[in-house]
């Protein structure tokens, strides 16, 4: 018998992971963006990336209809940016300072590193969509991360 969903989410909540904003456009150039802790790196060579969205949220159908996908990786001090980005605002970029890619998806100013992707797969994974992106360019300026562990935001000691 499987693990219950609770008992599965309190496993995991024992996992600590860095936290990032994924953003894109739909087809009508909406910008989108959703806090995802769901990331991880697939192939270095090609370099290659995964993240996993829930089906029911909002701006899911954007990221197969774009094609396109960037992965902004959160410095230490953006909790509030990753709490804004998990919200159900329907305007999430107003106050968030960004500019757009030359594919038109929003790249967050402040984000430690970002990564530029492309769509090559989409993949059922459940309740979640699995999109895996080819990295296209990076930028990585460095800084402490923001890491999410038992359900709360924490930073690394150095």
């Amino acid at each position: 018998m499987p693990a219950s969903p609770e008992e599965f989410r309190s496993a995991l909540s024992q996992f600590a992971s860095g936290v990032t904003v994924v953003t894109t456009r739909d087809a009508n150039g909406k910008r989108h963006g959703i806090t995802v802790s769901s990331f991880c790196s697939v192939s270095l060579q090609p370099p290659m990336v995964l993240i996993c969205i829930e089906k029911t949220t909002g701006s899911h159908y954007a990221f197969g209809e774009s094609g396109a996908f960037v992965v902004n990786i959160l410095a230490s001090s953006q909790s509030n940016v990753s709490e804004h980005f998990a919200s159900r605002l329907e305007e999430k970029f107003g106050e968030v300072k960004h500019t757009l890619n030359e594919d038109g998806v929003p790249v967050l100013t402040d984000a430690i590193a970002t990564l530029r992707c492309t769509l090559r797969h989409s993949l059922d994974g459940g309740d979640h969509s699995i999109f895996v992106g080819l990295v296209e360019s990076v930028n990585a300026r460095g800084g402490e991360p923001l890491i999410y562990f038992d359900h709360d935001y924490h930073q690394i000691k150095t």
